[in-house]
């Protein structure tokens, strides 16, 4: 009788639970029916039962109905006509929603737990347990087990199915391994992040960099992201794959750091306070994965379909991801102390198409990640295949199952969420067993880049359940990707309008690129006149690179704002070395000198010519208007220049910078008014002087003879004594002071008066 009422009732409650079976929403606002109350399963225990084992499952209840439940209890439902049998159909049954006898079967007998009435929006908790035995298991799979609340409303007195949850069960006995070849499963754990490092530094010294945020000592901190990701795998086997970017950068933490202020602002920064939190981070690393595979992507994580679909556009980008692939396996094997695989290309998401390949040949990777999800299988193949396709050239592309490695990109926020996610894990690894027991496979998971905290616990757990079944063993990447390749298997690389038009927006664009160019021609001619190119040079080039991570997919902003900044500073750092304005100048007299003066706001030494030339030089002759100068960092330099004039007038002079390889770095123009005394004046003036000098004989010789005639003695020297004995000085006009050099270390100032 009861179950005549389940059928009828069940039956009349289909059509409207067929209409709310669109969205979540929808279930949690049902008022009646197998979705009034919200059945959460919080806890199940063991989640791989074994025989003669007892089955516990916990969890919540939360009326959403409009009248209350009463005279209810907690049941649990199976179905009598053996496991799943296929991983599509256990797909089927693990997003099925509404209540349905014919596919939740029977309660089992004997094992209820009764539950208090339970009014409009109230919530309850419930725990119930079942031996294995009354299960009735037989044959090895995996089986979905439902939990289900029965009750009466007001609207139905009769007990009826309120409220139903569905977990799915594996089931393999011992007997069953017999003959079975256990499944291969390599799990890739990442270890990335985003950017911290700012572009701009405060100098082009060998200091430690200036930081964008101190984000990175809160997930380096007990409970942080990244702490939490290196405790969960010390003790699971698994592939590490890692952005050396992170390495280098929580290394430069235990150096002690600087913070930017407040919009970046590099001038205002404060002490970083997470350098003992970095300190016990690396050590802890170096501990867990000593043993352990560690693979290395190129430096800043590389966007490689970026790369493929824009940056080949633009001449010489791709050389980035050469220089990134050098750089993550020199940054991984200095900072872990092993030598990392590093020949491995990951794009996001796995999505792969041609360009993608041969950019990932490119970079060097002899191996590329891919998914199932985009590399479709052959029609007619009922099994999952090996991950390992050779695609040509050399190339194996690592395929990766898509349904395990996204089973926990949900947001995980609920403890219900987490479980089930575990149990349709473990559960799809013994499925894919089971679909060809006799065939040895090797499947590979590669999860999101960067999961939550919540996200890695329960993947830990997942694999930790996993690798202790008796259907698994957890290998690493190289021997899941050395498989031999399945014959039935696809190989054929996706066309590119297969990939993903989702993942194509969030891309770079050729401008992008475009822009990362011309900073790096600019930076090209600047390090020339570097006595320390690496000062720049490499904290330049890490800051490219980082600028092409993956990371920036979907903040565009962002990208954006960093890319300026990288142009913004260097143009700084080119404008650290330049010539002081002047202005006009006078030259009075048919030669001077014409200081000018060069400054080096930098930390380091530069090599430079300093030229100067006329705009006239009929007008204004310049001696040796080329000068190779070297200036110390923090130093001025003034050089004179010897010029002769020719003319009256203005004249139009620049001074230059070039490189040693002659080419123009910078330059400033001023004028200079030229003042020349003409022939004509000058015989005016020296017939003026002569006749003062006549006169002056004339009056001398007067007061001689009125001296004389008067017999006095004047006082003067009468030519006897020591002096000349013509009265003149026996001494030589004075030559010129030594010249001090067209070298001192004071600045010129911005204009003055330069005298013959």
């Amino acid at each position: 009788m009861a179950r005549v009422l389940a059928l009828a009732t069940g039956g009349a409650l289909l059509t409207g639970l067929a209409q709310a079976t669109a969205a979540p929403a929808a279930r949690a606002a049902a008022p009646s029916g197998s979705r009034a109350v919200a059945v959460s399963l919080d806890v199940i225990t063991p989640r791989i039962p074994a025989k003669g084992s007892t089955i516990t499952l916990s969890g919540r209840l939360t009326n959403n109905g409009k009248s209350a439940v009463t005279d209810a209890h907690i049941g649990l439902r199976v179905r009598s006509d053996g496991p799943l049998e296929t991983r599509s159909a256990l797909k089927s049954a693990d997003s099925r929603t509404g209540y349905s006898y014919a596919q939740d079967g029977d309660e089992v007998d004997g094992y209820t737990t009764d539950v208090a009435d339970l009014p409009a929006g109230g919530k309850s908790t419930f725990s119930i347990s079942v031996p294995v035995s009354a299960l009735h298991f037989t044959d090895a799979g995996v089986y979905q087990l439902g939990v289900a609340l029965e009750g009466s409303t007001s609207s139905d007195s009769t007990e009826h199915v309120v409220g139903i949850n569905r977990t799915l069960l594996p089931w393999y006995g011992a007997d069953d391994a017999t003959g079975t070849k256990h499944t291969k499963i390599s799990y890739l754990w990442p270890l990335i992040d985003t950017s911290h490092i700012a572009p701009r530094g405060d100098t082009d010294s060998q200091r430690s960099p200036i930081f964008l945020d101190d984000d990175l000592a809160t997930e380096l901190a007990p409970g942080g992201r990244l702490r939490t990701m290196v405790d969960l795998a010390r003790n699971l086997q698994v592939t590490w794959i890692v952005d050396p970017d992170l390495l280098a950068t929580v290394e430069f933490m235990t150096k002690g750091y600087r913070v930017a202020g407040p919009g970046g602002d590099v001038t205002k920064t404060t002490a970083g306070t997470g350098t003992d939190l970095a300190k016990q981070w690396l050590n802890d690393l170096r501990l867990a994965v000593a043993g352990d595979q560690v693979i290395a992507l190129p430096f800043g994580d590389t966007d490689l379909a970026s790369m493929a679909h824009q940056g080949q556009k633009v001449a010489g980008s791709t050389g980035y991801l050469k220089t990134g692939t050098a750089l993550g396996l020199s940054t991984v094997e200095t900072i872990l102390g092993s030598t990392p695989t590093a020949d491995v290309a990951w794009p996001v998401d796995g999505a792969i198409d041609p360009s993608i390949v041969s950019v990932a040949r490119t970079g060097g990777a002899k191996r590329i990640i891919a998914r199932s999800d985009t590399f479709h299988e052959s029609e007619g193949l009922d099994y999952t295949p090996n991950a390992a396709r050779p695609i040509g050239k050399g190339t194996t592309a690592v395929v990766s199952d898509a349904t395990l490695s996204t089973a926990f990109s949900g947001a995980m926020s609920d403890p219900q969420d987490a479980d089930l996610a575990v149990q349709s894990y473990i559960a799809q690894t013994l499925m894919i067993t089971m679909e060809a027991p006799e065939r040895q496979r090797s499947v590979v998971v590669a999860p999101q880049r960067m999961p939550t905290v919540a996200q890695a616990q329960a993947m830990a757990e997942a694999i930790h359940e996993t690798s202790s079944a008796a259907w698994a063993t957890p290998v690493y990447f190289d021997e899941a990707a050395s498989a031999h390749a399945d014959s039935r298997a696809n190989r054929s690389v996706p066309s590119t309008k297969a990939y993903p038009a989702k993942l194509r927006k969030q891309e770079s664009t050729v401008q992008d690129f475009t822009q990362l160019n011309e900073t790096q021609k600019h930076l090209n001619s600047f390090v020339v006149i570097l006595t320390r190119q690496d000062r720049v040079t490499v904290p330049f080039g890490n800051a490219v690179l980082r600028s092409l991570s993956t990371s920036w997919r979907g903040n565009t902003a962002g990208a954006a704002a960093y890319r300026d900044a990288i142009g913004g500073y260097l143009t700084d750092l080119i404008g650290s070395v330049h010539i002081v304005d002047k202005a006009t100048l006078t030259l009075s007299g048919r030669s001077g000198t014409i200081p000018i003066t060069v400054k080096n706001e930098l930390g380091q030494p530069v090599n430079v010519v300093l030229k100067l030339t006329s705009g006239a030089n009929i007008r204004l002759e310049i001696k040796d208007a080329d000068l190779p100068i070297t200036i110390e960092g923090g130093h001025t330099r003034t050089l004179k220049f010897q010029t002769k004039a020719g003319a009256n007038g203005t004249v139009g002079v620049t001074a230059a910078l070039y490189t040693v390889d002659n080419q123009l770095y910078a330059f400033t123009t001023f004028d200079v008014h030229i003042n020349k005394v003409t022939d004509l004046v000058m015989l005016v003036i020296g017939a003026g002087l002569l006749l003062l000098v006549l006169a002056g004989v004339r009056i001398y010789r007067q007061r001689k003879k009125l001296a004389a005639a008067g017999g006095g003695d004047d006082g003067g020297n009468s030519g006897d004594g020591d002096g000349d004995p013509d009265g003149t000085d026996p001494e030589q006009p004075g030559d010129p002071a030594a010249d001090t050099g067209q070298e001192t270390w004071e600045p010129s100032p911005a204009g003055e008066k330069v005298d013959g």
